[in-house]
């Protein structure tokens, strides 16, 4: 037991003790390093504590300078009960209630670090995180394929597009088109004819020309593909709602089909539908293998929009070949179809006399009543069947070629030149037609002969069904004396004026289909007169068109494809230079044109001189009879002459 201490010893005084008098104190404060004087410890008690402050307990190392209560006494002397309250913290940390009060400070911190890592991620390796995060790559990027960067060669699986999305429209049961009896697609145009006879055969339709049956249009089952692909711009994901499809299939001539395909070019601008062209089953190659793609010079109302897959392919088919339900969109019979497609062989079901009442002109007279028919054609030879870059050059280099021989400047701007690119309305209708712009540059008269398994037209009043050869010589005679030989302006008369120095009168362009023919029609006039053609031209490649051997169809296909684009290409130069179509501002034209009119080329040749100077009704007299003025007339035909009418026709069905 501690020995007894006095009173003075226990009570707390403002002074400061001596040294002497310096006691153990007891504390009585919670705040103050000695606090459990009350609780009495005991000498065997600091014993067993073997710390520091036992330690110092025992040996009275800690002094004490300050009263107890002063208020700058420091932090020294013994801890008391209350004070113990940091050792307690250290074990009571680890606790529940302490760990769920650090929680968000710990999930940060985890949130801090993934963050970091993906911007490293994607710093690093750009797309992995859209390919790893999104369900569908594509959606925030244009190109189908992920990004992949041009170092990194980790292998991915290629890119799959989504399911298509398909809307079927099922007509009624009574108006349902099925060929399900056809196992390749599309369909050739002598299918499409057996279909359309089938539909039509037997009976007569008496409502308007584009006015549905009453019972409903036949149709078939449309499956539209409304899926939204992401493909890159300029790549086209929507089908077309109604369109209007030439099918070119190689069963008549070149130019009978582009008759006809000019009138359903037509058809399409009337009625607002998107024109295409299918070549699929053409024996002259490809459509752009010598004419400009036609969805880009006609756009139609729906500009960018796709043609009906014939074979029932959807978009994703298109890309990875995977098929959609058996069916073909395209329909021949009837017209009012939502996906019409026509050709040389269905034509007949469709501009046959219906067709001849609803666009001719049911107020004019003989060839004035199918001036709007005429017109349809010319606009669409202007806007729609253009040639492509090398066609329109070789046609350049033709008429360039004898405006050289000439000596007269036949040769455009180079701005002209770009015969590929496509131009506005007004730019196409000059390059389209030889007018009053530029007389001074219709320095020859273009003459077209055609044999092989043409028979004329009047072939009734030929011996032998064959057009004189005499016709096309006096055809041609007197179109140059009536147009040039007459005239005071001698800028119109670039001949030499001499029969037996070239170049004399009357110059002349001359296209056939037979090499006798042509020489027989050359050795007609002196040696010196100016007679051109592809077989005499001085281009070399110009020179390779010109054609070996009469043209019959039946044999056509016999030839080599090679062969057969090359004769296609010929005649394309022929007619542009038979009718002065496609030629630029300034540069050389035909003044007329003699042939006959049971060949297609004679026909459209018409088209190049518009239908007053065609017809000669390009001055001030009344023509409103629509007699042809044989006095002004540019189109001449020597094989009816007039003995048929009407004397001008804008195509043939077969």
């Amino acid at each position: 037991m501690p020995p007894p201490r006095s009173l003075p010893d226990i009570l707390v005084s403002g002074r400061s003790p001596r040294r002497s008098e310096y006691r153990i104190l007891t504390p009585r404060t919670p705040h103050t390093r000695a606090g459990r004087a009350e609780e009495g410890f005991s000498e065997v008690e600091l014993q067993n504590f073997q710390d520091d402050e036992a330690n110092e307990y025992h040996t009275q190392i800690q002094q004490q300078s300050q009263p107890l209560l002063s208020p700058d006494s420091g932090g020294t002397g013994y801890r008391s009960r209350g004070d113990d309250h940091d050792l307690q913290t250290k074990n009571e940390s680890w606790e529940p209630r302490n760990l769920l009060s650090k929680l968000p400070l710990f999930g940060g911190s985890l949130l801090a670090v993934v963050l970091l890592g993906l911007v490293a991620i994607s710093i690093k390796r750009p797309g992995t995180l859209e390919a790893a995060l999104l369900q569908s790559p594509g959606e925030f990027i244009e190109d189908p394929e992920p990004y992949i960067p041009a170092n990194d060669h980790t292998e991915r699986p290629p890119y799959t597009p989504p399911s298509p999305t398909i809307v079927e429209t099922r007509p009624p049961a009574g108006l349902l088109i099925s060929y399900e009896n056809y196992s390749s697609f599309p369909l050739t145009g002598e299918q499409y004819r057996h279909e359309c006879a089938k539909l039509m055969g037997g009976f007569m339709h008496h409502s308007a020309y584009w006015d549905p049956p009453h019972m409903g249009s036949f149709d078939v089952v449309h499956h539209d593909d409304v899926t939204d692909y992401h493909l890159p711009e300029g790549l086209y994901t929507k089908v077309c709602s109604s369109t209007i499809t030439y099918l070119l299939d190689g069963h008549v001539g070149l130019m009978a089909d582009l008759a006809l395909m000019a009138q359903a070019a037509a058809f399409a601008r009337e009625r607002g539908r998107t024109f295409f062209v299918d070549d699929t089953h053409w024996n002259r190659g490809k459509w752009t293998d010598h004419f400009q793609k036609v969805h880009p010079l006609e756009p139609g109302p729906e500009p960018g929009c796709r043609p009906p897959p014939p074979e029932g392919k959807s978009i994703k088919a298109t890309i990875h070949s995977s098929l959609m339900p058996s069916t073909i969109e395209l329909v021949a019979c009837p017209r009012t179809a939502r996906h019409w497609v026509i050709s040389s062989r269905t034509a007949k079901y469709h501009m046959g006399h219906p067709f001849s009442e609803e666009y001719e002109d049911p107020y004019g007279h003989q060839v004035n009543r199918l001036r709007p028919i005429y017109e349809r054609a010319r606009e669409s030879f202007e806007r729609v069947i253009r040639p492509n870059a090398h066609t329109a050059a070789l046609i350049h280099n033709a008429r360039k070629a004898l405006a050289d021989l000439l000596s007269v400047q036949g040769a455009p701007s180079t701005d002209a030149n770009k015969g590929s690119e496509p131009a506005t309305t007004d730019e196409q209708v000059a390059r389209a037609s030889s007018t009053d712009s530029a007389s001074n540059q219709q320095l020859y008269v273009a003459v077209h002969i055609r044999k092989g398994d043409r028979l004329p037209a009047g072939y009734v009043f030929y011996k032998d069904r064959q057009i004189p050869l005499e016709n096309y010589v006096n055809g041609l005679r007197e179109t140059w004396d009536r147009l040039y030989g007459n005239t005071s302006n001698t800028n119109l008369d670039i001949s030499s004026g001499r029969p037996d120095h070239y170049p004399a009168a009357p110059i002349t362009w001359l296209a056939s289909d037979s090499p006798a023919a042509a020489r027989d029609f050359v050795s007609a006039f002196p040696s010196a007169t100016a007679v051109f053609s592809l077989e005499h031209h001085i281009d070399p490649e110009l020179r390779a068109l010109a054609p070996v051997h009469e043209y019959v169809q039946e044999e056509f296909n016999k030839e080599s494809l090679e062969e057969r684009m090359r004769l296609t290409r010929g005649m394309i130069v022929d007619f542009a230079m038979l009718s002065g179509m496609w030629s630029w501002p300034g540069e050389i034209v035909p003044g007329a044109v003699v042939c006959g009119v049971g060949s297609n080329v004679c026909k459209l040749a018409a088209l190049g001189f518009g239908f007053e100077r065609a017809f000669g009704f390009d001055d001030d007299a009344d023509h409103s009879m629509g007699v042809v003025n044989r006095e002004r007339r540019r189109w001449v035909d020597v094989d009816v002459d007039g003995r048929i009418e009407p004397a001008w026709t804008a195509f043939e069905l077969h």
